[in-house]
């Protein structure tokens, strides 16, 4: 498909000046007209006016102006739609963990926008810090709805004597329900082989706890003592009771002592998140997070383990410390994250990152972002560099897919997506924006590009997944699990990629245990 990209010019934006006045709070994200738009699942934008905000000035221009000036920043603020940018995965590994046992996932575990970002991409890159915006879509066979997909991608990451040292402080958890196979021995083997794949002027510290916390290894230098830190692997068993709160606690006080400036600080919670002894209170772990990710800049990096897992647990506190989750149920992909994607990806090209899309009312009369949902951002809010947003390292894409519904036989401008970001370390304000026409519009998802299929594959599946939970309504453009697994066995085939062909296979699980093969 020739997708309509375009990749705008990386602006140094001044924060002062440049807040989006004239706009109202939004608290869901969503736009809404009138409570008949809440009887389609979508809530639609209020149309009456037309308006497009200036950005800067708050002076309103017509929908009717032609002039690029219109479209350059966002509209009315009930055709907005900001979000966090978030690059967790969890989710889609967790749901195939369970299928792979013969159960269904809690529809409350599934979040489509993990498992839309559990693939890779092919949108261009930037040279440096920052992102690249595509912006592309694909109608559906639902009349007048498409899906749109807003694709960000960060430049490649760098070979690993480019990057800044790390300190990783690696809070680990020995409670009893770790010695079930595929926990702390995966856990364990991983990080010995991470161990030997660090640089010489990395760090890494070694926290447990089970009732207790314990500071098993301070903030030590790999170059020299790679054997000292060895043995305090091998020597981590499981014990008794999971004190989550006293693992983090003990886990920042850790990353505190040790922090390196001019390093990457992090923490890389392992756990199965189920927390039964001490403070179980999510919300006070969550602040100890909150602060130190505030004063110290520490980010978080959080690794599910085990068949019950506190999914939602582990979601929170990653998003409270700006960092991510992912799944981890088998060697091979424990070694993918321990000793390729977390060495590799140490390093950061962006802090609070937000996303706002701009869906133009004269085109555009209903949209949902799919997923996202607790990461949603007041669309005043967007220039605001206080409000938080997501950290986001190299080699990462982030996907966004909306649904969106244009006014029949309209032509012309339909959205207007921008990422702002802070640099890593100056802290200097940037944006970057993409535009899409109507007449970009692939005719049919089928038609369109093997990896926006994909996507939009990952995206049906979640909603399945979710199907009969009346919190959320179905994607236009839905079909049964049975036809879903074929159209996902073609793609493996397509594009030769193995992750797509595990995505087909826990389909097919999907469609036997619901009884749609």
């Amino acid at each position: 498909m020739d997708r309509h990209r375009i990749r705008g010019v990386c602006a140094l934006v001044a924060a002062a000046g440049l807040l989006l006045t004239g706009c109202g709070a939004s608290d869901s994200g969503h736009s809404k007209a009138d409570d008949s738009s809440y009887r389609t699942g979508y809530p639609a934008p209020d149309g009456n006016n037309g308006n497009n905000g200036s950005g800067g000035s708050g002076e309103q221009k017509n929908g009717d102006d032609d002039s690029s000036e219109s479209r350059e920043f966002a509209p009315a603020p009930d055709h907005l739609s900001t979000f966090a940018l978030d690059v967790d995965t969890a989710s889609y590994g967790y749901a195939r963990r369970t299928l792979a046992e013969g159960r269904l996932p809690d529809p409350s575990t599934v979040r489509p926008e993990e498992f839309v970002n559990s693939f890779r991409q092919d949108y261009d890159r930037p040279d440096g810090n920052g992102f690249t915006v595509t912006v592309d879509g694909a109608r559906t066979d639902r009349d007048d709805w498409s899906l749109v997909r807003v694709g960000l991608a960060t430049r490649p990451a760098a070979d690993a004597g480019e990057r800044p040292p790390a300190a990783l402080t690696f809070v680990i958890d020995i409670s009893g329900s770790m010695a079930e196979p595929g926990r702390l021995d995966l856990a364990k083997d991983s990080l010995g082989v991470m161990t030997n794949r660090l640089r010489d002027d990395d760090s890494v510290a070694l926290v447990t706890f089970s009732d207790e916390a314990e500071q098993v290894l301070p903030m030590t230098r790999l170059g020299g003592n790679r054997d000292d830190i060895h043995d305090a692997i091998d020597g981590l068993e499981p014990t008794d009771s999971t004190n989550l709160g006293a693992g983090v606690d003990t886990g920042y006080e850790t990353a505190e002592e040790g922090l390196r400036e001019g390093a990457t600080n992090r923490v890389v919670l392992i756990s199965d998140a189920l927390a039964n002894t001490g403070d179980t209170d999510a919300d006070t772990i969550l602040e100890r997070i909150a602060s130190e990710r505030r004063e110290h800049g520490i980010t978080l990096f959080g690794v599910g383990v085990g068949s019950d897992y506190g999914d939602a647990l582990m979601e929170r506190l990653a998003d409270k410390g700006d960092g991510h989750t992912v799944y981890v149920s088998g060697e091979e992909e424990a070694r993918k994250v321990f000793c390729d994607d977390l060495p590799r990806n140490i390093d950061l090209t962006a802090r609070d990152a937000k996303a706002q899309v701009a869906f133009d009312p004269g085109t555009v009369t209903d949209f949902r972002l799919i997923g996202y949902d607790n990461r949603q951002v007041a669309d005043e809010d967007f220039r605001d560099d206080s409000v938080d947003g997501g950290e986001i390292g190299p080699g990462h894409t982030v996907t966004a897919l909306y649904a969106v519904r244009t006014r029949p036989g309209t032509e012309g401008h339909l959205a207007t997506a921008s990422v702002r970001w802070l640099d890593p370390r100056t802290r200097t304000p940037h944006e970057e924006s993409g535009q899409l026409e109507t007449d970009s519009l692939e005719d049919s998802v089928r038609r369109a590009s093997p990896r926006f299929q994909v996507t939009a594959t990952a995206a049906y599946f979640a909603d399945a997944l979710r199907r009969g939970d009346d919190r959320w309504t179905s994607l236009p453009g839905t079909t049964d699990l049975g036809e879903l697994a074929d159209r996902a066995d073609e793609l493996a085939t397509t594009t030769e990629d193995e992750e797509v062909r595990r995505l087909a296979d826990a389909i097919g699980r999907a469609s036997e245990l619901t009884g749609q093969d």
